[in-house]
């Protein structure tokens, strides 16, 4: 049974923390979860005097921490009023404060923005979040990866648009997308990209060998659905696999998409190897398993 109790909100105090508030309230609303807020602060190093050359350094963590907890503890109190909630602040590095606190008081979701920025930031994902993403074994939520705040309209995440690859690996996802959207009361479509076509040397693929890929594809996966007892439209693309999702995700006005989360030795261009670029391009919010 799908079970999200405890939710960990790292914040930045950034305006796109702020945006992405609704979002955790709502998940924990809709699941009965308490939320931990938490703060962490990268050590850093300060000359002892200005006019001291010699290098040496002195730094308060006590202050650094107390100053941290004094933000922290007056941060999303409206907000948050109805909800509970848990104050954490840390000094480290945040994304391995964030995972091994997730690790160690079983934190069943994680949910951050990206902090993509400008025409060249927005091809990243923020460090941080890249962190979590490949270290956390939670499942992971982040928020639309645009300079302005995520669009509230995605809050009630009404219909749901999953991602998989054509491997039995998508079993567990489907199941959990399924169990998800049966809780949540929202519809739920499944989605494959057959990718990596594009490079093939001297490639002349007509309608006719598109259609047969689709075909291979469709069938997989509707045994891999028969086989979890999932009933769900789905859909097959040929194409650039985060392209092909924002697309599909576009059409169908989705609210979330999950998406399996991990790395695959398969080659040809498996869906988990294209998280990344799937977060960067969305339309709307990303849960990762």
């Amino acid at each position: 049974m799908l079970a999200i109790k405890n939710i960990l909100f790292p914040i930045d105090f950034s305006e796109r923390c702020c945006g992405a508030a609704p979002f955790v309230h709502a998940m924990a609303q809709r699941f009965g979860a308490r939320v931990t807020l938490m703060s962490a602060l990268s050590p850093f190093w300060q000359s002892a005097s200005s006019g001291d050359l010699s290098g040496s350094l002195v730094v308060d963590m006590d202050e650094l921490k107390r100053d941290l907890e004094m933000r922290l503890d007056s941060a999303f109190t409206r907000e948050f009023a109805d909800l509970k909630v848990n104050r954490v602040a840390e000094i480290g590095d945040p994304a391995e404060v964030i995972t091994r606190y997730a690790h160690s008081e079983g934190v069943d979701l994680i949910m951050m923005p990206t902090h993509g920025y400008g025409p060249f930031r927005s091809l990243l994902l923020g460090s941080v979040t890249a962190k979590v993403l490949h270290d956390a074994q939670c499942p992971v939520w982040t928020a639309t990866h645009v300079e302005d705040k995520p669009a509230l309209n995605h809050v009630a995440g009404r219909n749901i648009l999953c991602a998989v690859d054509a491997t039995p690996k998508s079993s567990p996802l489907m199941e959990w997308a399924a169990e998800y959207a049966k809780f949540t009361g929202a519809t739920l479509r499944l989605m494959h990209v057959v990718s990596g076509v594009q490079g093939w040397p001297e490639r002349q693929l007509d309608r006719e060998f598109e259609e047969t890929l689709r075909a291979q594809a469709r069938e997989t996966i509707e045994k891999l659905q028969k086989a979890v007892g999932l009933k769900a439209p789905l859909c097959v693309a040929v194409g650039e696999v985060a392209g092909a999702v924002r697309e599909e995700a576009e059409r169908h006005n989705s609210d979330l998409i999950i998406v399996g989360r991990g790395l695959l030795d398969e080659t040809m261009g498996r869906l988990r190897t294209h998280v990344y670029g799937i977060i960067r391009h969305a339309p709307c919010p990303v849960l990762s398993v």
